[in-house]
């Protein structure tokens, strides 16, 4: 591959981080590091490697990266996956198990689509990995915009870490590339654009990236509204049961642009005032 194919676009590339949460193995992450570069990204994230940040120069790591030093060199050490996440406008949980609650499901190839239509209007996108052993937990992909799955097969299907990566890695490329083109359809039919609530392609009369939420906006919306449903005794903080968890995905499905986020901060804010005012 030349040079000039793997950085076909450095502006909508460089939108997109690989983050791996909790990874155990220091291999993997110097796999990882090569599998991004092969399909022309280079930001990579560490959330709370088992290693620390000695992790960039195990050998191992290095030996793995086979010429993806530059990404191993540069990767983003974090204490945790918020942090991971900063300024991070759609994020996509990777998971080999269905969960019962949390954000609406995508395959791989709808996930980039909807992924670029998100970096084309200038939002930065984050694809989680949960470490080797345990995944990620349900928090963890609670935290997130869309859960992808990969469709392996049933019978047998293991993956590696680096492997998965991999393979999300070419279908970002792929989408990328087509949007780069000009003849970005995606393989998001409108279908899938209503259940995964994908922002729309960009036209003329979508919504500037500038107004759009990113995922540290919702959070701080989802604090100050959970304080709020306190305050009202609508939830009980001591038996919250799933109220939170089903807010955050009607959220996520939701695909709020920050002035909505003012709104709901708004509301929340009246109503802890009424006790001060009372």
């Amino acid at each position: 591959m030349s040079q000039s194919a793997a950085t076909a676009s450095p502006s909508i590339f460089d939108q997109v981080r690989f983050v791996l949460n909790e990874t155990s193995h220091p291999g993997n992450v110097g796999s990882a590091a090569r599998a991004i570069k092969t399909m022309g990204f280079g930001r990579l994230v560490l959330a709370a490697p088992r290693a620390g940040a000695d992790v960039l120069r195990d050998p191992e790591a290095v030996a793995l990266a086979s010429g993806a030093d530059d990404v191993l060199a540069s990767a983003l050490v974090v204490p945790d996956l918020d942090a991971a996440l900063q300024g991070v406008s759609w994020a996509v949980a990777l998971s080999a198990r269905s969960r019962e609650y949390g954000p609406p499901n995508a395959e791989p190839r709808e996930s980039a689509a909807i992924a670029v239509q998100h970096a084309g209007q200038g939002g930065s996108v984050a694809f989680i990995f949960g470490s080797e052993r345990t995944g990620l937990s349900n928090a963890d992909v609670e935290r997130c915009n869309a859960l992808v799955h990969i469709p392996a097969n049933p019978v047998y299907s293991s993956l590696n870490l680096s492997q998965a990566v991999q393979l999300i890695a070419w279908e970002m490329r792929m989408a990328c590339l087509a949007y780069e083109r000009g003849d970005f359809a995606g393989d998001a039919s409108q279908e899938t654009v209503e259940r995964a609530a994908v922002v729309p392609t960009p036209s003329s009369g979508s919504t500037p990236h500038e107004a759009l939420a990113t995922r540290d906006d919702i959070e701080g919306m989802l604090a100050h509204l959970e304080r709020a449903l306190v305050d009202l005794d609508f939830l009980d903080p001591d038996n919250p049961k799933k109220l939170m968890t089903r807010l955050r995905r009607l959220f996520a499905k939701s695909h709020l642009e920050r002035e909505e986020v003012n709104i709901l901060r708004g509301i929340a804010k009246h109503i802890l005032e009424r006790r001060t005012r009372r």
